[in-house]
Formats: structure tokens, sequence, C-alpha cells
């Protein structure tokens, strides 16, 4: 890629500059300020497949939903009803282990909107954008943790599959690497050697094989994370028995994926509807 092309890339500034786009409806899902989520229902009657949209941001609390919402109403117009989770983040008392059980919380609370709205909650796909690509990702193992985990439920709403946009699935690694700057060992209390135990229960990577499809959508100019760590994770998870592959896209970036206008935005809603 050449200066120019790179200097092309969006930015974290233009990521926060988003189009903001309203959801049809807005639901608490706890007690929080920050434990809702927003509802994006598509223009077609029946029974609609779900996604469960995870923002990024390094868990930190400076980072909200709002910039998916343009990528959440492009996936409704498809023909997927978009549930647009928020959670608490480090700063507001996020952290081990109040972020996990809030997106636990944020999912299964899909039972009690599919009471009032025509959702299939035998087609939900977990979708997430760089840090919410690692809690997608975690979604789907939650029914491997043990009861004695403060981050086990007994009876987690299944998933059908996993996005993992720009995600981080290996914690542990990317701890090592020094992605998000350290956020990693403030969001589990500590490094990898420190609190091994939680880990253990918070990265994919601990946690595979998942027991569903994933699929780990990256830009080759990603400088936040890392391609490589990506691919030695898709690797590893297929070697232990999981259907997931790795789609590489040239020319892009971190935040060019959950921007719906572009073409990587795009391969992200034409993947999501692979799953089902």
């Amino acid at each position: 890629m050449t200066g120019g092309e790179a200097r092309s890339l969006l930015t974290v500034e233009a990521y926060r500059r988003l189009p903001l786009v309203p959801a049809s409806r807005r639901y608490a899902y706890g007690s929080h300020p920050s434990q809702f989520g927003d509802l994006y229902l598509p223009p077609l009657s029946g029974s609609h497949p779900v996604v469960t949209l995870i923002h990024g941001g390094c868990w930190q609390a400076e980072f909200g939903l709002e910039p998916l919402g343009q990528l959440a109403q492009a996936i409704a117009a498809h023909g997927a009803a978009v549930w647009n989770v928020e959670y608490r983040r480090l700063g507001e008392g996020g952290g081990w282990p109040v972020t996990f059980q809030d997106i636990g919380a944020a999912l299964d609370f899909l039972r009690v909107l599919a009471e009032t709205h025509a959702l299939d909650l035998n087609r939900v796909v977990a979708a997430g954008h760089s840090a919410g690509g690692h809690l997608a990702l975690w979604l789907a193992a939650r029914a491997k943790l043990s009861t004695q985990s403060p981050l086990f439920t007994p009876d987690p709403l299944p998933l059908r599959g996993v996005l993992s946009i720009a995600g981080i699935p290996d914690l542990v690694a990317a701890a090592r690497r020094g992605v998000c700057d350290g956020a990693i060992a403030e969001l589990m209390g500590g490094a990898p050697h420190e609190v091994p135990d939680r880990y253990a229960c918070a990265s994919p990577a601990a946690l595979t094989p998942l027991g569903v499809p994933h699929v780990h959508l990256h830009g080759r100019n990603d400088a936040i994370v890392p391609l490589d760590l990506v691919e030695a994770y898709a690797q590893f998870a297929v070697q232990a028995g999981d259907d997931a592959r790795l789609v590489a896209l040239d020319n892009t970036g971190h935040f060019e994926p959950v921007d719906a206008r572009t073409p990587a935005g795009r391969r992200v809603i034409e993947l999501l509807f692979t799953f089902w």
C-alpha cells in the first residue's frame, strides 16, 4: 500500500463521526445506565433472524454503540433484526467480571424481546467489532464454563454462528503484543500470568473449540489488531475442530468493515447472511 492509500483509511475520528441512525426501539436489559440495547427491525413481515451486534473501543467507556447504528440499519434493511447492545466498560464500573456478565445478559434478553417481536431465536448470530469481536466469540463458548465461574450462566441462549470483525480472539496473545495499550490487563484485573484462571474463562482461544461456525473478517492494513494474530487463531480453531475461517481484505484498515457504505462493510452484511 502506498502512503497515499494508507492515509485514505478510515480513522478513529471518522469512525466516531459515522452517521447516527436511531433504532426502532431502545430497551433496558438491566438497571445500570449502560445496560441497554437498540433494536433495529427489518421492513418485512414474518419471523426474523437476529444479529446481536457488539461495538468495540478497547472495552473503554469513551466508545459507545452509536457509530454502529448505521451498520445495524443496513443489516436490518436486508431482512435481519439487529440488537445493537451497550454494556459497562472500563471507566464506568466495567471490567472483570461485569463486562462479560452484561454481554451475556444482553444476549439472553432476546428471549424477552421475542415475546413482543417476531424474532427467530433459532437463528441468532453474534457479530462484534474489535473488542466487540472478542465478546461475540466469547458468547459462543459460554455453555462450556464451569458452574464455579463468575461468568457462568445457566441455559445461555445458543448462537448459530459468530462474525468477528477486526476482532481480538486471543486475549493472552493480544496482551503480549500490546493490543489496546494495556486495556486487556485492565479489563481482566491483571496480566495473563497474574490471573490465569480469568483468562481461561474469558479468552475465546482458551475456550476453543467454540462449537459453532465463526468467521473472522480482517483488514490487511489493520494497524490496531495485527492480522497475523487472527490468522494464528483461525488456524488453531480449525485444528481444534471448529468450522472457522479468515476473510482478509486488501486496502482495509480497522474501521472500514463497520462502515456500511464501504466495500468491507457490504462484505460484513453478506457474510452475516451466510449463517442462515
